[in-house]
């Protein structure tokens, strides 16, 4: 951390810049403060001589959003994203050092630490490869050592630079830190060459040194590409994994999900509880947020007619380029502290300033600025390269129309002038903004288009650039296709050939059906006799094939629908607002409609909550309506009193099949405007218990729980309630389920306990951790799958409680439980939550695959945050749904 420099800007919207916390390539990295004095952020803002490049800014951009789609867990999200006004973004402060400043600081880190930090890099690696990206986005300077785990800050070749730099006819060069076999070899990165970084990252923390990185540039691509790595200073425990990340072949090496669950099977947040930083981090970490906490803004700088160019941005006598501007410390080299030497004085022995150093270069106070050509490696510095496998070149911009193929959501590059350096910038206004290129290896892209896709090939888009076809980061998903049949389609290209399923990487969709961006959001989705995906909104209903992916049709009828069902063996049920529709699955004609003011007698104006479940022909629901209570007759000589209105609710049953009502039982009514919403917690021949939703509950049902959940349990037959009861201290809006041997399972603080239905005494208790939170569990034979707020799902013998096995998402912990869905053949656990799903095997825990769609539906697309939810469609099939975007799985 060090005080602004004069031509610093002093604002980026919102936010007053404080201080200089670390440089990288492409950017300076301040610290900075919004309205509020406790409103830290880091804003990373791009260099000036880069900010003038259109390719830049877009790269910045397109990186810049990546980060903003993998936000959550070990990615930290911005809280302001690069808009019109320039190339800068604004993440929540967290106190942290780079991994470089902390080897510089403490040397290599224990084994521990070690673990913590692969198993969270491999869970955001993770996160990225199962949507078939690259992150490209590894290096000492890209990760901080937070004091809970590992953050990840750079998200692409320019996150990951150990130099970038600006060239006539606006292009824009990159060289990446470290390199692989396979990019040596020029050949394209993927997602193993991830791993092999990763490999290189995990041994420079746990020795200090980068094995076969190290050195001149030409020395270090020969070795990564042929020679053997020196692992001996690696704690012996994590020395095989080491090597296998760093595996010549990429086949050989093994995938993010498998190292994250080698290092640490309960999760990298698991393993960090309680502390993962050796003390001199630790003490640096909590000094470092000390020292933000207390920084004030700078005085305004006073800025003379001829301003003096600062040290960082002149051309270093000797320079091999006079068309480039040197960049700061590169991603992995922080900052230099400001009374270091500066980069045109030679140090005392003579020698080239950053060479013969320790490790680190730069990262220790050397320079980089002399050098502006190399591609540079954690160690020595190293001569001039030119691999064409370590260079990223954009192509320089074009004039005229853009390129037919390019997508519509790509805004032209926005001028810098907000924020530009006053000193070294380029001025921002003389040419109009051209429009944008993509590069030259990028293959066209389609269109945007909704409705099904067959194939990953349609779900991802990839860009190529430079000799070795460097892959520009993790891309986002894009939403391709149309509600047309597969063989109108307008593609000429042949279908791709299915790539073959890698462990921990989902299955190839079967297809993909997206809602049209100005259609709707969907109120709900459900599956009809494994036929049907039947959406509705606010629009009407719509209907997909589940074996094609096509749209079958859609009703505008039916439109806000909540629930879908089945009834009987021809029709589809929908239960809307204020009437009940039979819909013919074969066109979604409406058969039969029954509107609740003629077929419920007594109950005129009927609100109903939406419905509570169904077993066979029957569902039940509850309904409410306002009455008039008239005043009592006064006495003699008194005034009559005023009327009042109450609320009367009910609890029904309803043949879907029959159509009519079964049974109705008086309930007492909910929170204004009365109808109490019940949640079904288990259906048994004679009986059925529900509990009602905490949202619909008045205050004096709240008061009158003290805290606690009351169960309701009525007769199947008649609607008689039995009982009603609490059960421990399972909380009115705490996790429930039950099961058909009169068995209740509840969350009971960081426990899960199990109780007799019929008297309410326990059973057994699952002992959680702290801070753990059971969710809702499903039971499936003579199990009882469990998950909870640590990210971990497992499974549990029903009828003890007795642990068979319990697995880690291996997202970080934060937010609500995983959602739980069992396959149609019970062989599949599904774990569903914000970030992914993740496919256990149900019996055994297994890992199978990870799905995560990234949260956009184009390169430019809104960012989803909605959680991912499953929908069993079969034995063999699973349907995931995103907010718009809907997959169809294989499963076992």
């Amino acid at each position: 951390m060090e005080a602004l420099r004069q031509d610093d800007p002093r604002r980026f919207g919102p936010y007053t810049a404080l201080a200089r916390l670390r440089g990288s390539a492409g950017a300076v990295h301040f610290i900075a403060r919004g309205a509020g004095p406790d409103d830290l952020a880091v804003v990373t803002a791009a260099r000036p001589a880069l900010a003038s490049v259109p390719a830049f800014r877009r790269r910045f951009r397109s990186e810049a959003l990546t980060a903003g789609r993998l936000a959550g867990g070990w990615v930290l999200p911005p809280v302001v994203s690069p808009e019109d006004d320039g190339p800068w973004t604004a993440t929540a402060y967290v106190p942290a050092v780079t991994l470089s400043e902390a080897i510089a600081l403490a040397g290599p880190l224990p084994e521990r630490a070690v673990r913590v930090l692969g198993a969270g890099l491999a869970e955001t690696l993770s996160r990225v490869h199962v949507s078939g990206a690259v992150l490209q986005g590894l290096a000492p300077g890209t990760v901080l050592l937070a004091e809970d785990g590992p953050r990840l800050t750079a998200f692409g070749p320019l996150g990951a630079a150990a130099h970038a730099e600006a060239r006539k006819g606006g292009q824009l060069s990159v060289r990446l830190g470290y390199l692989t076999p396979e990019q040596v070899g020029g050949e394209e990165a993927g997602p193993a060459s991830d791993l092999f970084v990763l490999g290189l990252l995990l041994a420079y923390a746990a020795t200090g040194t980068t094995p076969l990185a190290d050195g001149p540039a030409e020395e270090a691509a020969e070795r990564i590409a042929h020679g053997s790595a020196e692992l001996g200073a690696v704690p012996a425990e994590l020395r095989a994994l080491i090597a296998s990340c760093l595996a010549k072949d990429p086949a050989g090496r093994p995938t993010a999900e498998s190292v994250a669950a080698q290092l640490a099977p309960q999760g990298a947040a698991g393993l960090a509880q309680d502390g993962w930083l050796p003390a001199p981090l630790t003490a640096a970490v909590a000094d470092q947020a000390a020292r933000a906490r207390a920084l004030e803004p700078p005085a305004e700088p006073v800025v003379d007619e001829a301003p003096v160019r600062p040290v960082e941005d002149r051309v270093p006598p000797g320079s091999v380029s006079t068309d480039a501007v040197p960049p700061e410390p590169t991603d992995s080299m922080p900052s230099e502290p400001a009374d270091s030497v500066p980069p045109d004085v030679a140090p005392p022995d003579g020698g080239v300033p950053g060479e013969g150093g320790p490790p680190g270069g730069a990262e220790a106070g050397g320079d980089i600025g002399e050098d502006s050509r190399t591609t540079r490696f954690l160690g020595a510095r190293a001569p001039r390269s030119d691999l064409a496998t370590a260079q990223l070149a954009l192509p320089r911009e074009v004039t005229g129309a853009a390129p037919p193929h390019l997508p519509a959501a790509v805004p032209p590059p926005a001028p810098v002038q907000p924020y530009a350096y006053p000193a070294s910038a380029p001025a921002p206004g003389a040419p109009a903004p051209l429009p944008p290129a993509l590069p030259a290896a990028a293959p066209p892209v389609p269109e945007p288009r909704t409705g099904p896709v067959t194939g990953r090939r349609a779900l991802l888009t990839t860009a190529a650039a430079g000799a070795a076809g460097l892959v520009l980061g993790a891309t986002a998903v894009a939403v391709l296709g149309s509600d047309e049949s597969a063989s109108a389609t307008t593609d000429e290209k042949p279908a791709a050939e299915p790539r073959p399923t890698l462990p921990g990487r989902a299955p190839e969709p079967r297809w993909m059906y997206a809602r049209p961006a100005t259609a709707p959001a969907p109120l709900t989705a459900g599956v009809w006799q494994d036929r049907l995906l039947v959406l509705t909104d606010t629009a009407g209903a719509t209907a997909v094939d589940l074996r094609t992916g096509r749209k079958a049709w859609e009703r505008a009828e039916a439109a806000g629908a909540r629930s879908v069902l089945t009834a009987g063996d021809g029709l589809c049920f929908l239960a809307a607002p204020a009437e009940f529709l039979w819909l013919s699955p074969k066109d979604g004609r409406i058969e039969h409609r029954v509107r609740f003011v003629d077929q419920f007698d007594g109950v005129p104006d009927m609100k109903v909550a939406p419905v509570t479940g169904q077993s066979g022909p029957v569902l039940w629901f509850t309904g409410s309506h306002t009455v008039t209570v008239k005043a009592p007759k006064p006495k003699k000589g008194r005034k009559r009193g005023k009327d009042t209105q109450a609320v009367k609710a009910y609890f029904f049953a309803y043949d879907v099949v029959r159509r009519e009502e079964v049974w109705r039982v008086a309930v007492p009514a909910g929170r204004a405007p009365g109808t109490p919403a019940y949640r079904l917690i288990a259906v048994r021949d004679a009986d059925l218990v529900v509990r009602q939703d905490a949202g619909t509950l008045t205050p004096a049902d709240v008061e009158a729980g003290k805290g606690k959940a009351v169960f309701r349990c009525f007769d199947r037959t008649t609607g008689k309630q039995l009982w009603n009861r609490q059960f421990g201290t399972v909380a009115p809006g705490g996790a429930a389920a039950g099961d058909q041997e009169g068995r209740l399972f509840g969350a009971v603080g960081d426990d899960l306990g199990a109780f007799e239905t019929g008297s309410g005494k326990p059973v057994w208790t699952l002992n959680g951790t702290a801070s753990s939170v059971f969710g809702t569990p499903v039971a499936a034979g003579a199990l009882l799958h469990t998950t909870n707020r640590n990210q971990e799902v497992g499974a549990v013998e029903r009828a003890t409680g007795k642990v068979v096995w319990r697995r880690s998402t291996e997202v970080p912990i934060g937010g609500g439980s995983p959602a739980l869905t069992l396959s149609g053949s019970g062989r599949t656990l599904l774990a569903a939550d914000t970030s992914q799903v993740t496919a256990f095997a149900a019996a055994d825990g297994r890992r199978l695959w990870k799905f995560q769609d990234i949260g956009a539906p184009g390169p430019d697309g809104a960012t989803v945050s909605a959680p991912y939810r499953v929908l069993a469609a079969g034995k063999t099939s699973v349907v995931v749904q995103r907010e718009r975007a809907f997959y169809a799985f294989p499963v076992e």
